[in-house]
């Protein structure tokens, strides 16, 4: 009927650099959508690519065969709706992400993005041209891309132009809070052009980054209607009517958005995931420590992969208190995973008894401060290379800012799930994880971390006793990282003087260690890593 339109949303997680497999994933969703009656079945943008290609998109080579994937599957979907997708694109000396509008078997259509952004985008891709709709059917379409629609312009000229609908394709990574901002964003397009809104964003996870999904349908003045499950693939049908005053779009699946907690823990088991699945790893190791961010990673690790993937080690030494290795075992014991026990005492005298002729007095104090983070490290990767399995390094946010990563040996592994949460936020989700369980949780329907280890901090935690103790030294670090505070912010926040200073002259110190971590999930805008870049040679300090 001419007065109604069926658009099929397909909110896929694509694999980076799979072209064949990523059409294939194209194909299944455009053949639900033919299935449903659909005019049109859309897909996020840079779906054909994948998210997160970074200097992939830079390669003629990797551009060319995207574009030959995509009018190859244009050909494929010749008898049936029309098919949406994002890919990178060469227009004579230029290169764009573009919005791809296949039907009849080839491109129809094709949409450059304006706004580039404040990330590498220009790294990447060319600005293009602010262009009009495309019509399908009765219908006109305009569709901003990312960040174009953040801007008023590009919606403006598509609703002077004739746009009936717009439909924003997304590629938008999870950061906590961030969904809020990007409501408001499409909420304030639909009220200035008047016109129904589609967002459809991209999920997965890809290195440090999670595309979060929750993609979701406003009618003119912000009512959502439609709303899709974050960290999670889905494909809806959405109708589309004429009223009098235009065209409205039906209520339909509507999905509410968890909480921080959980968004935070969801995100952080999707991410490694699809670490694994799309690096082709399916086992992973990690040592216990006794402390709560190991058995927070631990838990994420049986949650994402399930318990018979997991290998636990426990690494005692005489030093190790019992409390700690009791509380450990009974944490892997809790997730049904194997755990192994393996004692560093004889290779730690070993080692210092060679190093002993060099080493002189220095050599026990390097042994006990130094060498043992360094030996598990060591007996830990060494396991990873025997067995095969991924070795994750659990280290938080706060041990990494205050230059702790040597010792908790994070510059060792391959994927760190914890990167990205203060040591204060570890035990607040290590308690939401024991009073909650979910569909998508492959672990315990009951508790799995000790409450012994969530009742405070342990002083070993930190290293550094004369730190300020865990919620102020947090709060700090949020200033100065999250931020980009100054010690006049702390102070001015209640915080001291002094332990403002040395906490922000660890961090300055800590670029270095920071530099040879593996990837965590990034779950804030300021992220360690590419959200926040300081030398590591540098003089500089905060004078407060």
């Amino acid at each position: 009927m001419a007065d109604r339109f069926r658009l099929t949303m397909a909110q896929l997680n694509p694999i980076t650099g799979d072209l064949a497999g990523n059409a294939a994933r194209a194909r299944s969703a455009w053949q639900q959508g033919r299935a449903a009656g659909a005019q049109l079945v859309a897909l996020p943008q840079l779906f054909l690519s994948g998210g997160n290609a970074q200097d992939l998109l830079r390669s003629p080579a990797f551009t060319q065969a995207c574009m030959d994937t995509a009018r190859q599957l244009a050909a494929d979907c010749a008898e049936g709706p029309a098919l949406a997708m994002g890919c990178p694109w060469i227009d004579g000396p230029r290169r764009y992400d573009a919005y791809l509008v296949c039907s009849g078997g080839r491109v129809t259509a094709s949409v450059f993005r304006h706004h580039l952004g404040p990330s590498e985008d220009s790294r990447h891709f060319d600005s293009g041209p602010i262009g009009g709709p495309y019509a399908l059917g009765t219908l006109r379409l305009g569709s901003p891309i990312g960040q174009d629609a953040w801007e008023e312009d590009v919606a403006e000229t598509l609703a002077e132009t004739g746009a009936e609908l717009l439909l924003v394709p997304d590629a938008a990574p999870y950061q906590r809070g961030g969904q809020d901002i990007r409501l408001a964003h499409m909420v304030a397009r639909g009220i200035e052009t008047g016109l129904p809104l589609v967002y459809l964003n991209m999920v997965g996870g890809q290195d440090d980054q999670i595309f979060e999904g929750g993609s979701f349908v406003l009618n003119p003045g912000g009512q959502a209607v439609l709303q899709l499950p974050v960290f999670e693939e889905a494909v809806a049908h959405l109708d589309l009517f004429r009223s009098p005053e235009g065209w409205r779009a039906a209520e339909g699946v509507f999905v509410p958005r968890p909480d921080d907690l959980e968004q935070d823990y969801h995100a952080m088991v999707l991410a490694l995931r699809d670490h694994c699945r799309k690096t082709g790893q399916d086992r992973v190791l990690l040592g216990l420590s006794g402390e709560a961010g190991s058995a927070l990673a631990v838990s994420i690790a049986v949650d994402a992969l399930g318990a018979e993937q997991v290998r636990c080690v426990l690494l005692p030494s005489e030093h190790s208190p019992a409390a700690a290795l009791e509380e450990a075992g009974a944490c892997a014991g809790a997730l049904g995973c194997r755990c192994d026990v393996l004692p560093v005492d004889g290779a730690q005298a070993a080692l210092t008894a060679t190093l002993a002729p060099l080493l002189g007095s220095a050599g026990p104090g390097l042994a006990g401060e130094s060498l043992q983070p360094r030996l598990r490290a060591l007996l830990l990767g060494a396991l990873s290379t025997g067995f095969g399995e991924r070795l994750l390094t659990p280290c938080s946010k706060t041990a990494l800012a205050i230059g702790e990563a040597t010792a908790h040996g994070a510059v060792a592994g391959g994927y760190n799930p914890i990167k990205d949460l203060y040591q204060t936020r570890i035990f607040d989700i290590c308690r939401w994880r024991n009073a909650q369980h979910r569909p998508w949780m492959s672990g315990p329907d009951h508790a799995p971390i000790p409450v012994g280890l969530l009742a405070a901090p342990r002083a070993a935690q930190t290293g550094h006793h004369a730190l300020p103790e865990g919620p102020v030294l947090d709060g700090i670090l949020q200033i100065l990282v999250d931020r980009d505070g100054s010690v006049a912010d702390c102070v001015a926040a209640g915080f001291d003087r002094a332990g403002a200073l040395q906490v922000a002259d660890l961090l300055h110190r800590g670029e270095g260690g920071r530099a040879l971590t593996p990837p965590g999930a990034r779950l804030s805008p300021r992220a360690f890593g590419k959200d926040r870049r300081y030398p590591i040679a540098h003089r500089w300090r905060d004078p407060g």
